[in-house]
């Protein structure tokens, strides 16, 4: 994007610019996974999660009367480690195996190159369109997939709304300013309302565009979503942007392109989304309760039966990471996006 005297970008322009421009965006020009980048996520602290991710998909896919063709899309595939595990995984249950067509959809080169050399020995394929018409059921995965794509934000002052921008007319120098904006429009392209009761409005339209794609699709084909991602559920909307740079929190407009840009996901607000879909249902957990209803700690017991005991004590300490309250476990929410005559309840059921 070339910045001129002019540029006056709303926050979701500069965050696009900012984390995906070919040139210089902070995705596009480096692996921002693991020990070197800005964050680890959960397929990268122990491959029991994208073990447990497998069996979950085997009970879904008995639920939908284990089709004979159905799509595998994991959305924005980080280095392709969690496809890589599912893949092997699956290949212990031949039927799933050999009727699973596994599809990345990934956004920057970049990554694309990295997973093509971790995934070198699977049959996946990498995918631009999720609009093409398959006629098979089609389950897709969000591992912190939504929480990457670029927010707007709008302030209420009094009984006006504001929206967020970025003047770029200066890059050493950017700074926020706020422009009036009238929200009735907003809500009338989005289709539902969505600042009643609310005094900050947050959110993602290109998380709205996937939505709408992605439940279209279930909607007419079966399948379903699986979204993992760091989130909340309250009905009132907060103000969550945030930027990370070398593993601590930075100023957003400081390190442009070198910094994650991020925010956490309204749960709620997807649950609002969908609930515009006569055939869809939600149902949503905790990262702890997911996991440990699916099993993770009976498993990591299991393969830890006969491994030294620093490497079991690494074990345990990497599942900790991912189920304890004060770390992942209830930051991160699981959400299931589904056809509403699925009555499939695994990973979700009530205490």
């Amino acid at each position: 994007m070339k910045i001129n005297k002019s540029t006056n970008l709303s926050l979701d322009q500069f965050i696009d610019w900012a984390l995906y421009d070919k040139n210089s965006g902070y995705y596009m020009k480096q692996n921002p996974f693991g020990k070197g980048g800005d964050f680890i996520t959960a397929p990268n602290i122990t491959r029991l999660f994208s073990e447990i991710i497998s069996i979950w998909l085997i009970t879904f896919l008995k639920s939908l009367g284990s089709p004979k063709n159905f799509n595998l899309i994991e959305l924005g595939a980080g280095n392709g480690e969690m496809i890589k595990v599912i893949c092997e995984t699956l290949k212990n249950f031949p039927e799933h195996f050999n009727s699973c067509n596994f599809m990345i959809h990934e956004k920057s080169q970049y990554l694309i190159e990295q997973q093509k050399k971790n995934l070198k020995s699977e049959k996946v394929t990498w995918i631009q369109d999720l609009e093409e018409n398959y006629t098979n059921p089609t389950i897709f995965l969000a591992n912190e997939f939504f929480d990457a794509l670029p927010i707007k934000q709008f302030f209420k002052r009094q009984d006006d709304w504001y929206e967020k921008f970025v003047d770029l007319r200066d890059p050493k120098h950017a700074k926020f300013n706020e422009i009036k904006t009238n929200i009735k429009i907003i809500e009338k392209k989005l289709n539902f309302e969505i600042s009643k009761e609310q005094n900050i409005i947050e959110y993602s339209p290109d998380a709205f565009k996937y939505l709408k794609i992605i439940a279209d699709r279930i909607e007419k084909n079966e399948g379903g979503i699986l979204i993992i991602d760091y989130g909340y559920l309250n009905e009132k909307m907060q103000d969550t942007l945030q930027a990370v740079n070398n593993h601590k929190y930075s100023n957003i407009l400081e390190n442009i392109g070198e910094s994650d840009i991020t925010y956490n996901i309204n749960f709620n607000l997807f649950q609002k989304f969908i609930n515009q879909y006569k055939n869809l249902d939600t149902l949503v957990t905790t990262q702890k309760k997911f996991l440990s209803s699916m099993g993770i700690l009976q498993r990591a017991e299991i393969v830890s039966k006969d491994i030294d005991f620093s490497k079991k004590t690494d074990l345990f300490y990497r599942i900790r990471r991912l189920i304890d309250e004060k770390q992942m476990g209830e930051l991160f929410k699981v959400m299931l996006i589904k056809t509403k005559n699925n009555k499939i309840q695994t990973g979700f059921q009530s205490d």
